[in-house]
């Protein structure tokens, strides 16, 4: 320490030199090196990174050369410190976000063929996916056109929905809720590449008649959600996907065009949805009244929370009910509404107050307001956030949540890996999970 104090900029060069992977790197000592790092080095950050704007870009130059071969644990680490630094604070210009967005892209591996074997990429993938989440969330809120979406969408739209069937099913409902997660901070064009794999997905997830097979209602909810804040931006693509007479005065509207059929295939499916949600409805009702009977009969501890699991999970179901309801109500029109706000909560989410997006509610066919951050929002508390943080606290949280699940965990060693990793580190190595 009194040598790192005496000469950061030399200390830190020689500490990270440690940090990194290479064929001769002694794991224990590069273990202990990023402990050191997290426990030391990084809580005075304000007293060694002088000055500040020089030492900030040296360290984060430092960090951006370890990042070869992390865990996910490490991964989190190294991004919680730079999302803390000023050079990508509130008041930092868009290159400083695209930059993070670059970071999290490499280690998305958006350059990998994909493998549907790999359940390590899988992970990484989503993990990524939310942790950049942030940054696009921003680009909506204040007008910019920096951190765009597009190199995870073209990858999800290209790679992975091509397979989506072949995705181990707890993987397949975490893709589908991060793809209801950055839906709303999509630009049109992206939203125009994503709209027809939704429709898609949501063919295959919505039975066109009633059947023995379960719906798996959370499916429907995040593609429903989804196909909404899409549709959103480019309404005419719905057209000659489900059939929608949507007048936008473009080409592509093909209003000459007949496509009936779909339309009527893409209502009944709605119907269909419908029919089951209610029916699920009634079910979980009736079952929320026998577990609130249950509950005051019940007289251990153990009893008392197995019956208040059974009526959280009936009221997440009941959430996931009403969501649909709210979501196939307003598609049924030739001309349809779709929602473009994030008012609505989804099911798996606790109830926060919503972000501001770009878009609000309109009826399809009109351009979106000048003032677009959020039809409610004041520009108030818009200039209050971008002035104190340069991304919603409540996204970068929830993201490293998502890095922590998929890498590690929070507060435990960086150096530890997501499932019998042993410590080890995991990209292509065979060094063990990322």
């Amino acid at each position: 320490m009194s040598l790192i104090r005496q000469d950061p900029k030399a200390s830190l060069t020689a500490l990270f030199t440690h940090a990194g992977v290479t064929p001769t790197t002694d794991d224990q000592i590069r273990e202990k090196v990023l402990n050191f790092i997290r426990a030391k080095v990084f809580p005075i950050k304000a007293e060694l990174l002088k000055p500040r704007e020089e030492m900030e870009r040296h360290i984060t130059d430092l960090i951006k050369q370890s990042l070869e071969d992390v865990t996910g644990g490490e991964f989190k680490m190294f991004m919680d410190f730079l999302t803390s630094l000023s050079i990508f604070g509130g008041k930092a210009a868009q290159e400083r976000m695209q930059e993070l967005v670059e970071i999290i892209e490499g280690q998305a591996d958006l350059n990998a063929q994909f493998d549907i074997s790999d359940t390590d990429h899988i992970d990484r993938f989503i993990s990524c996916l939310l942790l950049a989440l942030p940054f696009f969330a921003v680009r909506i809120q204040i007008g910019a056109r920096g951190a765009p979406t597009s190199r995870f969408l073209n990858y999800l739209n290209n790679h992975i929905i091509p397979v989506f069937d072949k995705l181990p099913e707890d993987r397949k409902l975490d893709l589908l809720k991060a793809l209801a997660d950055i839906s709303p901070y999509t630009t049109a064009q992206e939203a125009r590449q994503m709209v027809p794999s939704i429709v898609q997905l949501l063919k295959k997830y919505m039975p066109a008649k009633k059947t023995t097979e379960e719906m798996n209602f959370t499916y429907v909810e995040c593609l429903l959600y989804a196909f909404h804040h899409l549709a959103h931006k480019v309404p005419n693509a719905t057209n000659s996907l489900c059939g929608y007479k949507i007048v936008t005065g473009q080409p592509s509207d093909r209003l000459g065009e007949d496509f009936s059929e779909l339309n009527k295939d893409f209502s009944e499916r709605l119907t269909t949805v419908e029919d089951l949600t209610k029916t699920t409805m009634k079910k979980l009702t009736q079952g929320m009244s026998e577990h609130n009977k249950a509950m005051s009969a019940a007289k251990t501890d153990e009893e008392k929370a197995n019956v208040k699991t059974k009526k959280q999970n009936t009221t997440t179901g009941l959430r996931t009910c009403n969501n649909i309801l709210a979501m196939t109500k307003p598609l049924h029109a030739k001309v349809p509404s779709f929602i473009g706000d994030t008012n609505m909560n989804l099911s798996w989410k606790e109830a926060t107050k919503p972000l501001a997006s770009a878009a609000t509610t309109t009826t399809i066919g009109g351009k979106r307001p000048a003032n677009s951050n959020n039809g409610s929002d004041n520009s108030g508390a818009a200039k209050k956030r971008r002035g104190s943080n340069g991304m919603p606290n409540q996204l970068v949280n929830k993201a490293f949540e998502g890095i922590s699940s998929f890498g590690g965990g929070r507060g435990g060693n960086p150096s530890q890996g997501r499932r019998g990793g042993g410590g080890r580190r995991g990209r292509g190595r065979g060094r063990g999970h990322w």
